[in-house]
């Protein structure tokens, strides 16, 4: 069915709220896993260690290689009032787009970040967004002055930032991270391997948007959110020998999906993918014909939101809200400190 046929109400469906995991699994590779074929109806119950057992060898892992950065900052207003900063998107070198949370926060005001330099508010971008211009880059002070921007579901302190990234963070700029890569530690990637698996990297910064639901009736008509992404010529070539030699390219969540779709948009014929460095805005609904992913993992999403949908254009919208039920009443938990799923 294409997307055009559906509501954005058709992916809506009801999570009581104790199912929202609120701190994370030790050890990440612990958590539960549930397993659906798209060709058959089976749904199969085990843990995120044993994926190996439903992938074969010369298989290749594709995994967002983000890193969150402590994007959270204070900053005070000339009057000395308090003003929370959110750093969703560097656009040069000083200045970031940022969501303000703060009364009368409009250009030309100037900021003073606790702990680090002045800032200017630049321009006014719709809502509480705007744009942020420091006197010196901010990256340097976010270590110290930064904190970890946790999705508004989950109420926990974090104690440990380093367990809001994924074992294969290397490229800050993220403001939240690729939590299907969650699950995986250092162990079961060797594990892995071993059983002739292989990994492959790429970038895709991920911005808050991921966490709104979409409003509008005709989820055709929502405004996808753009990010930046990269997917290197060493990765391409991987993906493309991946293909030729008949075995699976799984992506680990569906920012992977989202980058290795967008590279296939530029891949020379004959090719899978390109290289690809740039922003995306592909926005992948039902009916969304997939070039390259033959097998996806992935956490539980949101209702009513795009990622609901880019699974949903996988695996079939009846499947994925029906693995979605059994899940609620087998008490999986959900979301970014949630169990997995595995897509095949």
């Amino acid at each position: 069915m294409s997307s055009a046929s559906y509501k954005t109400s058709d992916f809506d469906y009801e999570l009581p709220p104790d199912r929202i995991a609120q701190t994370p699994v030790e050890p990440r590779h612990n958590a539960r896993l549930l397993v659906m074929w798209r060709d058959r109806p089976d749904l199969e119950h085990t843990i995120f260690w044993e994926i190996g057992r439903y992938l074969n060898p010369g298989d290749l892992l594709v995994v967002n290689e983000t890193r969150v950065i402590p994007a959270r900052l204070w900053a005070r207003k000339p009057s000395g009032g308090r003003v929370e900063l959110l750093l969703l998107k560097k656009i040069a070198d000083h200045t970031w787009e940022s969501l303000v949370g703060g009364k009368r926060v409009r250009p030309p005001m100037r900021l003073q970040v606790e702990g680090g330099p002045a800032a200017e508010v630049v321009a006014e971008l719709g809502g509480s967004r705007r744009l942020i211009r420091f006197t010196e880059p901010i990256e340097p002070y976010l270590p110290q002055v930064g904190q970890m921007p946790l999705p508004p579901y989950i109420h926990e302190p974090l104690r440990d930032p380093e367990r809001y990234q994924t074992v294969f963070a290397r490229e800050p700029g993220s403001a939240a991270a690729p939590t299907a890569g969650l699950h995986f530690t250092p162990e079961l990637i060797e594990h892995l391997k071993a059983q002739g698996l292989s990994f492959a990297g790429l970038v895709l910064h991920i911005g808050l948007d991921t966490f709104a639901p979409v409003t509008e009736e005709d989820p055709t008509q929502h405004r996808i959110h753009t990010e930046w992404c990269e997917l290197p010529p060493e990765t391409a070539e991987r993906i493309n020998a991946t293909k030729r030699a008949g075995k699976r390219v799984v992506a680990v969540g569906t920012t992977s999906v989202r980058t290795l779709e967008t590279a296939a948009r530029v891949a020379a014929p004959g090719e899978w993918v390109a290289p690809f460095v740039g922003p995306t805005d592909l926005y992948i609904l039902p009916g969304f014909e997939f070039r390259v992913v033959d097998a996806l993992v992935t956490n539980f999403h949101l209702p009513r939101s795009t990622l609901l949908m880019l699974v949903s254009a996988f695996a079939g919208r009846e499947r994925i809200l029906e693995a979605y039920r059994e899940a609620i009443r087998l008490n999986y938990r959900f979301y970014s400190f949630g169990d997995a799923m595995l897509i095949l």
